[in-house]
């Protein structure tokens, strides 16, 4: 990207050209500016006639501010910005650019004698790691997805169903020529040809904005407004989100504002002074991840917090933004003992600017886009996350259950024998499940670092860890929540996530796994297409025990419901022994056939046919006190879904 490359007196800085008004100037300084992409950063831009691009970035302790590229053969000092009055904010326009030319900032601060290159805060793109320049693009793009746009609250609203397919980008699938990711727009076409046939809503992407660490998997985020340029352009990442809607699939982002990495070229220590971060390393620095953590108590930096988030929804069309570490940002003592934090005004462990920041940005975000939607990844007891924030909530959409994500997972750890000593791990969920809008996450974090695979982590040989998985899928679809998996999960991976190789699709040549990949489709159809078991899926009243208390055979027992009450109900048995029941008699509200739509025993999915031959008649024998009990075969380490289905 060199085209720009010229010499350095074809390319004159005129400081008499701005996109700022004296308004614009003051809602930024007053931490009320949500849309800076459009002013901040570089615009490509006529003046006179002429070809140019302006730039302008914040950095209100330097000296100087220099705009150095390709374009002048990165010569630091002969393309100056203007500070802009008080406001903080350096700019200019320099003729002779346009889009593709790479740049920097140099910074100067004689306060501490700083000199350094930056990369653009505001830029739409970047150079593809390990360079660090910004390049100047447009966000320009014929979008097709109309039809989508215009009915997406249908596929986003909360009674709606939602299964959520969460990938990496560049690991999903690599070109076998070369051993290189996908492309955005190589990934389109198979991407959505699979996630259609297999069923999943929504697709969840790893953070997507750019990172120079590609083994941080984009948690590590330096360009905040640029889908990284290992895959693309932006109008390919554009033409990757149109294409999914086109079929019918929403798009989730990954969204990392509870920190930042400390590389040079990024938004640490911008101007020669603590800009972005505190100065505190007690409240600047996160010692997990050797990191930056933002200053929510500043104006500006919410603004830039906003502005992402916004330019997303607005600019991309994603329908929803997952907020990473929602924890580690609520509270000042997370992750840090007695005296390496500093409490807030009250005393109190609570941040009180991210709790403000995190209201603020969803009230704005659901203000401004009703139809999409925001979720938490939040570990706590924090109260209310999906709650409004006008009655004290933070104002989330949906959050993640961890804490059912982390019971469920040790509990099919156990060895089945001793299952009936844990029942109290699958139990338990009841008692809070009704608290907040929860989606059951099985996600990337749980597959990695040496915790082994989804199927890894099932107990017991092939068979065994096979019957397990499935079993599991079948009680995470069958629980009243939002679902996530992981990529690889759907058809049992064996080994943990890698990311910088691709999934093992070869495994779906044999029996098992794609059986269990036939398993994840079913559910997912099922899901999708009964409404009881979604309709109420946030809702107490789409959930009804039959039986929580069998725990000396480990079988859970209950009713799903939706609208129509218990004429639509789905009856749910799971077996969590591998111990056969050819005899077991549940109480089920409504007499009549109960159909099977879901057996995880079936041959199909690579089970071994235990059932009840597609369904069996109700008798008039009461049973948990139901007046009407059916009597039916329990396939070992086996689901069962059944509905009732009114006489003809």
């Amino acid at each position: 990207m060199t085209e720009n490359a010229s010499n350095t007196n074809n390319h004159r800085v005129r400081h008499d050209v701005s996109v700022f008004t004296n308004d614009d100037v003051h809602w930024f300084n007053e931490g009320t500016h949500y849309q800076l992409y459009e002013k901040l950063g570089s615009q490509p831009m006529q003046v006179d006639g002429e070809q140019g691009t302006y730039f302008a970035v914040w950095a209100p302790n330097a000296e100087s501010v220099f705009v150095t590229g390709d374009f002048n053969h990165w010569t630091k000092d002969s393309h100056p910005l203007q500070l802009r009055g008080q406001s903080g904010i350096w700019e200019g326009w320099v003729s002779g650019i346009s889009r593709g030319a790479v740049y920097k900032y140099a910074i100067y601060s004689a306060r501490n004698a700083y000199q350094v290159e930056k990369a653009d805060p505001y830029a739409f793109m970047h150079e593809t790691p390990p360079r660090t320049g910004s390049v100047v693009w447009d966000l320009e793009y014929a979008w097709k997805d109309h039809e989508w746009m215009a009915k997406r609250h249908q596929y986003n609203h909360l009674q709606a169903p939602m299964a959520v397919y969460e990938m990496h980008v560049g690991s999903w699938r690599r070109n076998p020529e070369h051993d290189a990711p996908l492309t955005y727009r190589e990934l389109a076409e198979p991407l959505a040809e699979y996630l259609n046939w297999i069923g999943y809503t929504h697709v969840e992407f790893l953070p997507v904005m750019e990172h120079p660490f590609y083994g941080s998997w984009g948690y590590q985020t330096t360009g905040f407004f640029a889908p990284t340029s290992r895959y693309g352009t932006p109008q390919d990442f554009m033409y990757l989100v149109d294409y999914l809607h086109k079929h019918n699939i929403g798009v989730i982002l990954d969204w990392v504002p509870s920190h930042f990495p400390t590389d040079e070229h990024g938004i640490g220590y911008f101007d020669g002074t603590h800009l972005y971060e505190h100065s505190d390393p007690r409240q600047g620095i996160h010692q997990d991840w050797d990191s930056c953590i933002f200053n929510y108590g500043r104006n500006e930096v919410r603004n830039f917090l906003m502005s992402s988030a916004l330019y997303w929804l607005e600019r991309y069309h994603v329908d929803g933004l997952r907020v990473d570490a929602v924890a580690s940002m609520l509270y000042l003592d997370y992750s840090r003992k007695q005296g390496e934090w500093i409490p807030n005004k009250y005393g109190g462990r609570e941040n009180l600017e991210a709790i403000h920041f995190l209201r603020t940005f969803n009230s704005e975000v659901f203000k401004r886009h009703a139809d999409v939607q925001t979720f938490a990844e939040e570990s706590t007891a924090w109260p209310m996350v999906s709650r409004p924030t006008y009655v004290g909530g933070l104002g989330f959409g949906l959050k993640w259950d961890m804490g059912w994500m982390h019971d469920t997972l040790a509990y099919m750890s156990h060895d089945p024998v001793f299952r009936k000593y844990h029942h109290n791990q699958l139990t338990f969920r009841t008692m809070y499940a009704g608290s907040e809008n929860f989606i059951l996450p099985l996600s990337h974090d749980e597959v990695v670092h040496g915790k082994a695979s989804l199927l890894g982590k099932m107990p017991g040989d092939d068979w065994r860890k096979f019957a397990n998985l499935r079993l599991l899928f079948a009680y995470m679809y069958s629980q009243p929540a939002k679902k996530l998996m992981f990529m690889g999960g759907e058809f049992g991976q064996w080994r943990e996530w890698a990311h910088d190789s691709s999934l093992d699709w070869h495994l779906t040549d044999s029996p098992n796994h794609k059986g269990l990949m036939k398993l994840v489709r079913s559910l997912n159809l099922v899901y999708r297409y009964e409404p009881a078991l979604h309709q109420y899926d946030l809702d107490g009243k789409g959930y009804q025990w039959i039986d929580s208390n069998d725990s000396e055979n480990s079988i859970l027992s209950y009713l799903r419901l939706g609208e129509s009450g218990h004429k639509g109900a789905v009856v749910v048995v799971l077996n969590f022994t591998p111990v056969p029941h050819y005899n077991y008699r549940i109480g089920v509200p409504t007499h009549g056939h109960w159909r099977e739509l879901i057996n995880t025993d079936a041959k199909e999915f690579g089970g071994g046919g235990h059932g009840n031959l597609g369904g069996i008649q109700s008798t008039p024998i009461p049973c948990h006190g139901r007046t009407a009990s059916i009597n039916i075969v329990v396939p070992p380490l086996g689901g069962l879904y059944l509905k009732h289905e009114p006489p003809a």
